[in-house]
């Protein structure tokens, strides 16, 4: 039987997320594993690391939801120069002699915490006239992306272990150790956003805010959704624990995904009417989403009114 459910993966700098769902479907192929739909649950830059959840099977069905989640980072912004990517792999296209303080910093960060309004960077997957804005970007054409609303939850001076993550501690060690007012080359923050933010625009306006520039120096995502860094494998482990045929312990069963939906017990029978599409009435259940469970096994995430339930997305299992 294909697997179906989540492998969580440490994606390493330098791949990107359509890589790395080949990578997955490499190792499924090579661990003797049926064929089955691969997909990600949430686009990371290839600069970027960290939390990379790989939907298997009928999990795929539940991905968009996945890009609608809520995602925490940790950042290093450097002072001083701005590129036209806003990242390591640009061009400079701003300076600044300005490097503030820790001080400055933490006294600037409420001002980008709550409902705020972003400018997209040029070089992102948006579509303008129907077109890529970084393949615009790419070409020097000129991209005026509008502002638009997002929702930064938390933003604040990253401390070391703070994200449970050992590996990257020592990124920006004198973000950490210096004083109040001596002045900063870079700092480290971690930052959990809504949908649609771009910490690189993030850095960006931050730096702006600080009469100075800058750009991102390292993006580690810690959390995507409910999976976190301590859930998350590198390809090199999975890899290796494939070849010993145990790839069903990395995966995350596909409820793991849903773990801010109640569970709705159903019966065999209304198990099958789901699953062929069919409404349940008179079943009481809390109004909003449910998952359908026929014992262990997911039936159905569904939608409730109070007295009719009815498929939202249904799964074969």
């Amino acid at each position: 039987m294909a697997l179906s459910g989540w492998i969580i993966l440490d994606k390493p700098v330098g791949t990107g997320s359509t890589q790395a769902v080949g990578a997955v479907k490499r190792v499924l192929r090579e661990a003797g594993e049926p064929k089955t739909k691969v997909g990600h649950g949430g686009t990371l830059d290839p600069l970027a690391s960290g939390v990379l959840p790989i939907a298997l099977g009928e999990a795929t069905k539940l991905a968009g939801r996945m890009l609608d989640a809520t995602k925490a980072y940790d950042f290093t912004i450097r002072f001083g120069e701005e590129t036209d990517t806003l990242d390591l792999e640009g061009q400079v296209i701003a300076a600044s002699d300005v490097r503030p303080s820790r001080a400055d910093i933490e006294a600037i960060l409420p001002r980008f915490t709550g409902l705020i309004e972003q400018v997209p960077p040029a070089f992102s997957a948006l579509k303008v006239d129907g077109q890529r804005a970084y393949d615009l970007a790419r070409e020097g054409k000129e991209v005026e992306l509008k502002s638009r609303a997002v929702t930064v939850h938390s933003l604040k001076i990253h401390h070391p272990h703070a994200s449970g993550d050992p590996g990257n501690q020592e990124e920006n060690p004198g973000s950490r150790f210096r004083g109040n007012d001596e002045s900063m080359e870079d700092i480290t923050l971690s930052a959990t956003v809504s949908k649609g933010t771009y910490i690189r625009s993030l850095a960006r306006d931050i730096a702006h805010a600080l009469n100075s520039v800058g750009h991102v120096t390292m993006l580690r995502r810690t959390k995507a959704g409910p999976f976190t860094l301590e859930q998350a494998i590198s390809l090199d482990k999975l890899a290796e624990i494939a070849k010993g045929r145990a790839l069903t312990r990395t995966v995350l069963p596909l409820e793991a995904g849903l773990d801010d939906i109640p569970g709705l017990p159903v019966t065999p029978e209304q198990a099958r009417l789901l699953r062929h599409g069919q409404q349940l009435f008179g079943i009481p259940a809390t109004p909003g989403l449910s998952l359908a469970m026929d014992g262990a096994v997911p039936v159905a995430l569904v939608e409730g009114d109070g007295t009719t339930i009815k498929v939202v997305r249904g799964f074969n299992l």
